[in-house]
C-alpha cells in the first residue's frame, strides 16, 4: 500500500448497523479516489465494517453503552455522565492519533460527537439536526446542534427538501449544512422475484430479540418462501432453517443486496438506514419502528402520512396487516451519484492539508 496517500477516518455511532452500514459508500468513494479510509468505531459497527474492509485499518474507540426503555428521556438522563465520559475519551483517542499520523487529512463522523480534531477538517454526518424527545424537543435539538458546530462542516444524506428524512433535517438555524442526497451501499437489479417476504431485523437489545421472536411467532407455519436477516453480526456467518423460515445470523452488504432485489416485501424498523437503502432499490416495505424511540415512531408516522408504507407498532402487528401494502405506492429515490454529487464535496476538503 502506498503510504504516501492521504488518509481519512471514518467513524460511525455503534448503534444498531444503520450508521456503518451507510458509511460504506463514503469508504468506497475514498477509495476510488485513491485516499485510505481508516474505520473507527466499536462492536457491531466496527465488526461489520471489518468484515466489508478486511484490508483497512482500524481503530477501536469506547462505547457509548446507550440503552433505552420505557421512559427515555429519564433512562437518558441518568446515563448522560457515561455518555460524555466516551465522549472525552474518544475525542483524545482521536486527537492524539491524527497527531502522531501526517498523513491523515481528514475525519468524516457519524454521529459520534467526540471524533473530530483540530489539526484536520472534520466533518459530522446525520439526519437528526432536530432530535425529537417530546416536550423537550428543543432543548435536545439546541445541544445538538451545539454539538454540530464544533466540526467544520455537517453532511445530511438526503434531498434539500429533506424528502425522507422530513422535520429532522429541516432547519433554518445558521450550520454549516449540505445535504449530499440520498447514501445507500446498495444497486438496484432486475431479479426474479423468488422470495416472498424478507425480515430484516436489527437495533440494540432487548428490542431487537423481541422483534425477533415476535415475528417468528407470527410466520410460524406460513406457506410462503420467508428469509429472516438476525443483524446479529457473529464470527462466523451462519444459515439454518427451522420449519417454513430460513434464518441468516447477518449478510454483507452484496448478499443482503441481492436479497432486497429478490423479495416482493420487506418487513424492518424505520430506522432511517434502512429506508434510504430501500428507496434506492424501490421497494414495498411495512415498517415497524423501535419502541420508545421518537426519531423511527415519527419516520414510520411521516412515511405512512405520504402514503409512501404501512407501519404498525410491535404489539399490532399481524401478519394480515402486510395487505396494507397494495395501497401504498412504495418507497423510491433515484440513487444518488457519489462521483458528482459527493465527488466535490470530498475532494474540496480531502484533498487539502492539515491545519497545523
Amino acid at each position: 500500500m502506498n503510504t504516501t496517500q492521504k488518509k481519512i477516518i471514518i467513524s460511525p455511532l455503534n448503534w444498531g448497523l444503520g450508521h456503518a452500514t451507510r458509511c460504506v459508500p463514503l469508504i468506497n468513494e475514498l477509495l476510488k479516489n485513491n485516499f485510505i479510509p481508516i474505520i473507527a468505531s466499536d462492536g457491531i459497527a466496527l465488526s461489520f465494517l471489518k468484515k466489508e474492509f478486511s484490508a483497512l485499518e482500524s481503530l477501536e474507540l469506547p462505547s457509548y453503552h446507550i440503552s433505552y426503555g420505557k421512559n427515555l428521556k429519564v433512562k437518558l438522563l441518568f446515563q448522560i455522565p457515561r455518555v460524555l465520559k466516551a465522549i472525552k475519551k474518544e475525542h483524545k483517542i482521536i486527537s492524539d492519533f491524527v497527531l502522531k499520523n501526517k498523513e491523515i487529512v481528514g475525519v468524516i463522523s457519524d454521529n459520534r460527537f467526540g471524533v473530530r480534531s483540530n489539526l484536520v477538517h472534520s466533518v459530522y454526518v446525520t439526519h437528526q439536526i432536530n432530535v425529537l424527545s417530546g416536550g423537550t424537543t428543543f432543548l435536545t435539538s439546541y445541544f445538538h446542534q451545539k454539538i454540530i458546530k464544533k466540526f467544520d462542516e455537517c453532511w445530511v444524506p438526503d434531498n434539500e427538501n429533506s424528502e425522507f428524512s422530513g422535520k429532522l433535517s429541516s432547519t433554518k438555524k445558521k450550520i454549516n449544512l449540505k445535504y449530499i442526497g440520498v447514501l445507500s451501499r446498495f444497486k438496484k437489479e432486475e431479479l426474479t422475484k423468488n422470495i416472498d417476504i424478507l425480515v430484516i431485523i436489527s437495533g440494540p437489545e432487548s428490542n431487537r430479540t423481541f422483534l425477533e421472536n415476535k415475528l417468528i411467532s407470527e410466520f410460524k407455519n406460513d406457506k410462503r418462501k420467508i428469509i429472516f436477516v438476525l443483524g446479529k453480526v457473529e464470527l462466523e456467518q451462519r444459515e439454518w432453517t427451522s420449519e417454513n423460515i430460513t434464518f441468516y445470523n447477518y449478510l454483507l452488504s452484496h448478499q443482503l443486496q441481492n436479497f432486497i432485489n429478490s423479495s416482493e416485501m420487506i418487513i424492518c424498523r424505520s430506522g432511517y438506514s434502512s429506508i434510504m437503502d430501500l428507496a434506492v432499490l424501490g421497494k414495498k416495505v411495512f415498517l415497524i419502528p423501535t419502541e420508545n424511540q421518537p426519531e423511527q415512531e415519527y419516520l414510520s408516522k411521516y412515511l405512512e402520512e405520504k402514503k409512501i408504507a404501512p407501519s404498525s407498532d410491535i404489539k399490532n402487528f399481524t401478519k394480515e396487516n402486510l395487505c396494507k401494502l397494495k395501497d401504498y405506492k412504495g418507497l423510491y429515490s433515484v440513487e444518488t451519484d457519489l462521483k458528482s454529487d459527493l465527488k466535490s464535496e470530498l475532494i474540496s476538503f480531502l484533498h487539502g492539508k492539515r491545519k497545523l
